[in-house]
């Protein structure tokens, strides 16, 4: 009779109801702009590739030729408002073009291909999504992103507006949307339950907030962009951890994931699949392979059969107490310092 360690390794997974080879797959990047870059992700193992983001300003300012309101060279000195925001020709793809690519990637690759609309609440660009989805997306991710300096702008509002979002896009296609966050919210537990019961097929934990830099010459902002590392990886593992088993939607780690450990961590945390960026910038496509090599010797050797039985097992899922898991790490964290 064979023993549990012979037994081969189910590394399947399903994500927004998608059942995918394995978890790791490739998230946004300039690699998904060239078709190029998208065959080599699929030939290096990516479970599925997310298309780069196209932008609501970009949309709105094709359709209408305004920017959250704004025009270009307005005459009202308000255009200064809007001059930091890229011009139309420095983005790789117009919205057309951006249709026309996804179409050619879905031709290319036989992989899920996820596009990526990238906005900051509920609006009329958020119609792109029915063309995403009529040029083949699979799915679609819903990134919202917006810092909020109005100090009129509450949480609670902040948070209706992602819902309205998210029941929009949900509103105008058939195709399952995965929505992308920052954790930058009072009771993000409640947050994230809101946004399920708004629709949400998936949660991608979490945005990466680009803080700029000023330069001490110019006397500018200047931006700063630097690939993600292991330091970042534990505000989502809490938070994987947290949610794992108390939501409808999937959940999606990207952030933090340098080496392959990392994304052991991330399942066993809770989540469904890992996205990785950076570390397939860093050091290549084949990045994704050496995941799924050393993710299922570690398997192998833990006597995991498979991806489903490992999901959670270091949760507040499984936690004695569950309602005290994040309150003890803390005072657990605190008291392991020695002078």
């Amino acid at each position: 009779m064979p023993h549990d360690h012979d037994r081969a390794i189910d590394t399947t997974t399903t994500y927004l109801g998608l059942r995918l080879r394995h978890p790791f797959m490739a998230g946004a990047s300039p690699l998904a702009a060239h078709l190029d870059g998208v065959r080599r992700l699929e030939d290096a193992g990516a479970s599925a590739i997310v298309l780069h983001s196209l932008f609501e300003e970009q949309i709105t300012e094709a359709d209408t030729g305004y920017v959250h309101g704004i025009r270009r060279g307005d005459d009202r000195g308000l255009a200064a408002r809007i001059e930091a925001f890229p011009a139309s020709n420095d983005y790789p793809f117009t919205p057309d073009e951006y249709l026309e690519h996804l179409r050619r990637v879905k031709a290319a690759v036989a992989v899920p291909v996820i596009a990526s609309l990238n906005g900051t609440g509920a609006g009329a660009w958020l119609r792109h999504a029915r063309l995403l989805e009529q040029a083949g997306a699979d799915a679609l991710e819903l990134n919202v992103y917006e810092v909020i300096t109005d100090m009129r702008f509450g949480g609670a509002a902040v948070e209706e507006t992602i819902c309205r979002a998210i029941e929009e896009a949900k509103r105008l296609v058939r195709v399952p949307i995965a929505v992308k966050l920052a954790p930058f919210f009072t009771a993000f537990a409640n947050a994230a339950q809101q946004f399920d019961a708004a629709g949400a097929d998936g949660l991608v934990l979490f945005n990466r907030f680009y803080q700029p830099d000023i330069s001490l010459q110019t006397l500018d902002v200047v931006p700063s962009l630097r690939l993600s590392h292991s330091d970042e990886l534990r505000v989502r593992l809490r938070w994987l951890a947290l949610l794992h088993g108390r939501l409808r939607a999937s959940l999606a780690l990207t952030g933090g994931v340098e080496e392959w450990s990392d994304a052991v961590k991330g399942i066993l945390a809770g989540a469904h699949v890992v996205q990785s960026v950076s570390a397939v910038l860093r050091h290549g496509p084949t990045f994704l392979s050496s995941l799924l090599d050393r993710t299922t010797a570690w398997m192998q050797e833990h006597e995991f059969a498979s991806i489903d039985a490992m999901r959670g097992r270091v949760s507040q899922a499984t936690a004695a107490h569950p309602m005290n898991f994040e309150r003890a790490h803390y005072i657990r964290t605190l008291h392991t310092w020695d002078r």
